[in-house]
Order: C-alpha cells, then sequence, then structure tokens
C-alpha cells in the first residue's frame, strides 16, 4: 500500500465508532454523551487524569488529533508536518482503553498520542524515510529503541512527522522543513516564519496540537531550533542518554534522540520514558550510572535562586534589536527569582570553532549511513550513500529541487574514520567545545549554565556532546517565537532541567498559534 494511501485510511477513520479486535472478541465503542475535553494545550497530565476519571478515552483523544491533523494540516493552514498516520492508531488506543479496565494504576505515558520523527525506524504498517523518495516504501523489521521503550510505557504511536531531508544534511540551501516525499512544512506561528530544522515535522505538529508530544532527533541543533521556532520545549540530551539503536544517522559522536513538548514536564515525562541502556549503543552502556531513575523530581519552581547563569553576548551579535530585547527581558526574570546572571561571559573557543571546517560529520555520515543501509532488506533501492546519490540523480524531477551537494561532499570523504585528518579534527572537536570552550567558561565562571538565544549555540554543545534544554521566551510583535536555551555539561540535565522548570513557572511564555 503506498504512503498517500495509507494516510488516506487513517485519516478517514473518523467518526463516533471506532472498531477492534481485541482478545479474541469484536468489540465496538459506541458513542458516548461526554463534556468535550479541551485538547488545546492540554498537558500530559491533565489527559491522565481525564482518563483515570472516564472523561475521555484514549480513543477519543487519538480521535481529536486525527481530526486536528485533517482539519489542519491537509486542510486549512496545510501545514504538511505530518508525513504518514498510523493506521493502527485507533485499534492501540482502543486496547490501552481495555486495558485500563482491568489495570487502572498505569504509568504517565499510558494510552497518550505521541509522534515520531519520521527517520526513527518504526515496524508494522508505517515506512521510515528520513524524507527522501529513495526510501519511500521501506518499512523497518523492528522498533528503533526509542519507539520499543515508548510503546512498552504504553505511549500510542499517532504517526511519523515530516522532517528537512536527512535530518537537514543533503544539500546547502535546502529550506528547514522541506523534504522530496513531504514537501514543505509550515510554521504554525506564520508560514513567512522558519520553521526550525531538522525536527521540523515533529515541531509544527506539537505547536498546532496534533499530539501531546514528539521525539526528534539532534546532531546540531535539530530539536533546539524547531523548538525555538516553533514555541516549544526541546531537550537534547547528553550524547549516552538516550539510544540512537534504529535512527537513521547522521553523525554517531552527535547523534540524539529527544523529547519535544508544549511544556517542561512533558518533555521529562517523555525523556523518562526514552531513557535506558541499549547494549547495541555503546554510549548507553557506558553511561549507565549516570541517568537518574525519574528526571520529574527535578521540576522544581525554584530552581532558579541561587543559580549562578552567564551569557556570552557574541551569541547574540546576529539577532535583531527586538529578539535581543526579549532575551534581556527573559534574563531579568531569571535575577527576580533569585539567579546571578553573569553577563556577559566569554566563550575563549568561539572564534576558533567558527572559523575552522570539520570534516568529522562528513566522514561520519558516509560511515553511519552506510552501516544502516548495507542491512536494509533487498527490495529497497538504497544500500549505500553512493546508491542514495545516484538514485536521486535518476529521479531529480522528485528528489533534487535543492540539490545534494552536501551527500555528495560526504560521499568524496574516504569514510575512514582512523584516517589521520579525521582523528585530529574530531580531537579539535573535543577540545575546543570542552576543555576550552564550555568546560573553560562554566569553570572561570562557576556557572551553572550558558545562555544562548533560541539554538544559536547548539553547535558547540553538539560537538562536546552535551545537554541543552530551550523554552519559549516570547513572541515579536509580528508574531515570531523566540526560545532561550539553557546548557550545560555532560549530565546535567537535572540541573538544567530545574532551571528551565523554573524560568518557565515564572513566564509561562508559550500560547498556542491562531489557526483559524
Amino acid at each position: 500500500m503506498s504512503k498517500k494511501k495509507q494516510f488516506a485510511l487513517a485519516a478517514a477513520l473518523t467518526g463516533a465508532t471506532a472498531a477492534v479486535l481485541t482478545a479474541g472478541m469484536f468489540v465496538r465503542r459506541e458513542v458516548v454523551k461526554r463534556r468535550p475535553f479541551a485538547i488545546e494545550e492540554a498537558t500530559i497530565s491533565a489527559m491522565q487524569r481525564a482518563l483515570k476519571l472516564g472523561q475521555i478515552t484514549s480513543t477519543d483523544l487519538v480521535q481529536i488529533y486525527l481530526d486536528r491533523i485533517e482539519h489542519f494540516d491537509r486542510k486549512g493552514p496545510k501545514l504538511n508536518a505530518m508525513l504518514e498516520l498510523n493506521p493502527d492508531a485507533l485499534h492501540d488506543a482502543e486496547a490501552c482503553d481495555v486495558k485500563r479496565t482491568v489495570t487502572p494504576n498505569v504509568g504517565p505515558l499510558f494510552g497518550i498520542p505521541v509522534i515520531v520523527k519520521d527517520n526513527l525506524s518504526t515496524a508494522g504498517k508505517m515506512h521510515t524515510t528520513a524524507g527522501s523518495v529513495a526510501l519511500a516504501d521501506y518499512i523497518a523489521e523492528e522498533d528503533a529503541f526509542v519507539v520499543k521503550r515508548l510503546r512498552e510505557a504504553g505511549a500510542i504511536i499517532l504517526g511519523k512527522a515530516n522532517l528537512t531531508e536527512f535530518a537537514n544534511f543533503m544539500a546547502e540551501n535546502m529550506p528547514n522543513g522541506y523534504s522530496s516525499l513531504g514537501g514543505q512544512v509550515l510554521n504554525p506561528y506564520g508560514a513567512s516564519f522558519d520553521v526550525g530544522g531538522s525536527s521540523s515535522g515533529p515541531g509544527a505538529a506539537i505547536a498546532a496540537n496534533f499530539a501531546a508530544a514528539a521525539v526528534g532527533t539532534e546532531t546540531s541543533g535539530s530539536i533546539l531550533s524547531p523548538a525555538s521556532s516553533n514555541s516549544l520545549v526541546g531537550i537534547k540530551p547528553t550524547i549516552g542518554v538516550v539510544s540512537r539503536g534504529g535512527i537513521i544517522p547522521i553523525a554517531h559522536s552527535q547523534d540524539t534522540a529527544g523529547p519535544m513538548a508544549r511544556t517542561v514536564r512533558d518533555a521529562v515525562l517523555l525523556l523518562n520514558a526514552m531513557t535506558g541502556v541499549d547494549e547495541e549503543d555503546e554510549e548507553t552502556v557506558w553511561s549507565r550510572g549516570d541517568i537518574p531513575q525519574d528526571y520529574s523530581v527535578f521540576l522544581k519552581r525554584g530552581g532558579l535562586k541561587g543559580a549562578r547563569i552567564g551569557i556570552d553576548r557574541h551569541y547574540t551579535a546576529s539577532l535583531s534589536d527586538e529578539k535581543v530585547k526579549i532575551i534581556n527581558r527573559a534574563l531579568e526574570t531569571m535575577k527576580t527569582r533569585g539567579a546571578a546572571v553573569i553577563d556577559p561571559v566569554a566563550i575563549p573557543s568561539s572564534d576558533a570553532l567558527e572559523n575552522r571546517q570539520s570534516c568529522v560529520m562528513y566522514q561520519e555520515f558516509k560511515w553511519d549511513l552506510n552501516r544502516y543501509l548495507e542491512q536494509l532488506p533487498a527490495d529497497v533501492p538504497v544500500h549505500s550513500l553512493q546508491d542514495v546519490i545516484a538514485y536521486n540523480e535518476a529521479h531529480a524531477d522528485a528528489a533534487l529541487k535543492y540539490g545534494q551537494t552536501v551527500l555528495e561532499k560526504s560521499e568524496r570523504t574516504s569514510g575512514d574514520l582512523g584516517e589521520q585528518r579525521y582523528l585530529i579534527d574530531r580531537a579539535d572537536d573535543i577540545r575546543l567545545s570542552r576543555k576550552e570552550g564550555i568546560d573553560a567558561v562554566m569553570k572561570n565562571y562557576h556557572l551553572d549554565a550558558l545562555i544562548f538565544a533560541n539554538a544559536t549555540g547548539s553547535d558547540i554543545a553538539a560537538k562536546a556532546g552535551y545537554p541543552s534544554i530551550t523554552v519559549p521566551a516570547g513572541y515579536t510583535d509580528a508574531g515570531e517565537p523566540v526560545g532561550i536555551t539553557f546548557t550545560g555539561m555532560a549530565f546535567d540535565e537535572p540541573k538544567l532541567i530545574e532551571l528551565a522548570y523554573s524560568y518557565e513557572q515564572a513566564t509561562r511564555n508559550r500560547k498556542a498559534p491562531d489557526l483559524s
């Protein structure tokens, strides 16, 4: 069945009645009159309360979200955030409803609809494509580790989100949110605003209330950028906190998945479900002792009190005066909540990092993608980066609207991770981003976190493998969202969660986009 037909099938499952084969019996959910549940901006905790009280069912939640997707993603403003819907979503929801009647004590994600970016493998009836026409018909045999964890937690995978093709590692002039398979994702706050990349589909979808939360991926800014652009909370974890198993890769030294949600609490609930040791991802094995069992204990309203936070004004130089004012207002709020804001601080290596050309991502992309593609079934038309380039050239009208210069540049490398230039560049990346970068400024000024506007500091944190959390900071007069990002050192997620939650609770800046 084609992707278009699958989408149409899932979207067609509307109306008051849904059927499912459960425990060998044909069970029909009849119309039940209830007070309408206000889905817009609803939190996961609010959904769980309504589910436990019987005010709504998981089947209702899925149907409401399917209807919103049909109304706003394919019609209305046509955000184009979704690549494919799960045709089993209503079936899965009804199974959750049945289980809830016999097992009322369930986890916080049980029966909650979530979306995953379409570079995470999903077994069953949905495709895994990275937005590429070359992978349009590929269906994975096994879920990505993160998807398995979500299913184990009882979450309902509502569908796969569009993205910047190959996680924005295909062409230098490709706009954020474009893929040859899915087209252009639009920002729900305004079509003229940057939607952010590469997790643009998850960003637009969660901002528009198409699901409770989403999983994005980041190599350098791909969670933080769309989260900031769509007035969301995005958590880019330390490398090793979340497994990369089953995710179409860019660069293993920087790749990670992470949650995207409308509140810090919701993002943390998703992060809790996503973590876990994956024997196939050695980074998670090495990180075993550094990951708390429950990140939600760090949701502290007073988290800013006594904290030391620094901002390097080098990273605000490219912003408009209006956006700088929004960041300054955020800093003032932090001061009123008891934080010491050191303004400015200086990251010693910032100029050196910006003025050098590292081959690391290009070399790793060739190596990692080839390892991923060579394992795909024989009926998939591509099994190497070279195959992808050739396929795109043969289908240029569909595949190459913006070219493939980044793919070609990566293919021209040796892909040899033992090559001297690669080893030198990787060592320099680590030295400049850690010892002479984030580590140095944090220790010199005795900081708990660094502050960046939007995703401006994502590159240095990505090279270091360090965590960041972005939260809504406000909007320009034109309505464009602005985010503020907290960055720390390895495994500083607990402190960053404290700071981000405290700031969020003090401001409650996020507001839903007007989709009318």
